[in-house]
């Protein structure tokens, strides 16, 4: 499988013919949508088609960011305000089997939309742990406040999808519940040690999620010199070797602020550091073409995941 190490994202509405030529020539792994690209059904139907027919690959990765709550992409064609994973989060609190019977058949019936329009992937769940103060911009996006609850929806959503033939990237890890600020505008940085992270970072142990997202975070006492999404030894010694995450990184955008290069090196320190792949939502023509053309190959790990993921589709 010749695929470069990225996941561009597109400027409109359709496949223009400058994308349709880069995708072509320089195939990249895989194409995140976003709301910009999303107005009717048959509109996003056409677009996921020209770009699976121009890679020539019926399974081609085709990405969506649908958490629900305020992260809705398909606000145009469902709305999915409502189902937050606070709101599941505080269901269970209630009523444990309501709330896993809900999430299980809103799970379903997302699942349905994103098959008919040729969606195979969802950057979902969000397995951060909220912490009193937690941010406002993630703080309804997480289950819970408690370990075993976020645990247990973010498994139990991870099985759902997977019921239903749907790829999950788990995020922010190793954890984003800390942080006191906006990661697309600005540099968290943690100053808490392992042990007093340990309780979030559980969260995502041993997670059979296919795809992982890494969080745009300074954990000082860890690395003091690294955001995670750069830095081998949160990727080796605490994703890989601590939480057991066996499938393949994704870096956040890499034109986040939280980054201070620009996009093309934020893009090689990812690699470098141990991500499998980054992740480029700008939609920037230009810069997708620099990002590709200069970036390597998917290595054998990504091959080999990326097969046994076509195999999970159906």
């Amino acid at each position: 499988m010749i695929r470069k190490a990225a996941i561009i994202s597109l400027k409109g509405l359709t496949l223009n013919k400058n994308e349709k030529k880069l995708i072509l020539k320089e195939k990249p792994w895989g194409v995140i949508l976003f709301k910009r690209n999303i107005k009717t059904f048959n509109q996003t139907k056409k677009l996921i088609k020209d770009i699976r027919r121009t890679i020539k690959d019926k399974k081609y990765p085709i990405i969506i960011d649908e958490e629900g709550g305020r992260v809705c992409r398909l606000g145009g064609i469902v709305d999915n305000s409502v189902y937050s994973q606070k709101f599941f989060g505080d269901l269970y609190k209630k009523d444990k089997k309501l709330s896993l019977f809900i999430l299980k058949n809103y799970i379903f019936s997302i699942s349905q939309v994103f098959k008919k329009l040729g969606v195979n992937i969802n950057t979902s769940p969000v397995l951060d742990l909220r912490k009193n103060d937690t941010h406002k911009f993630i703080y309804d996006r997480c289950y819970s406040d408690i370990p075993y609850e976020v645990k247990k929806l973010g498994h139990y959503a991870i099985k759902s999808y997977k019921e239903n033939s749907i790829g999950t990237v788990i995020k922010h890890i190793p954890g984003h519940g800390s942080a006191k600020i906006d990661s697309h505008f600005k540099l968290p940085v943690i100053k808490k040690n392992y042990n007093k992270l340990k309780k979030e970072f559980n969260c995502f142990y041993s997670s059979n999620s296919p795809f992982a997202m890494t969080a745009h975070i300074l954990y000082k006492k860890i690395d003091s010199k690294n955001p995670a999404t750069f830095s081998k030894k949160i990727i080796n010694k605490i994703i890989r070797e601590k939480l057991k995450f066996k499938g393949i990184i994704i870096s956040d955008d890499i034109e986040m602020k939280s980054l201070k290069h620009d996009a093309l090196t934020n893009a090689k320190k990812s690699l470098t550091a141990g991500c499998n792949l980054i992740l480029y939502c700008g939609g920037n023509y230009k810069l997708s073409k620099q990002i590709l053309e200069k970036i390597p190959r998917i290595d054998s790990f990504t091959k080999k995941k990326t097969s046994e993921f076509y195999k999970f589709l159906r």
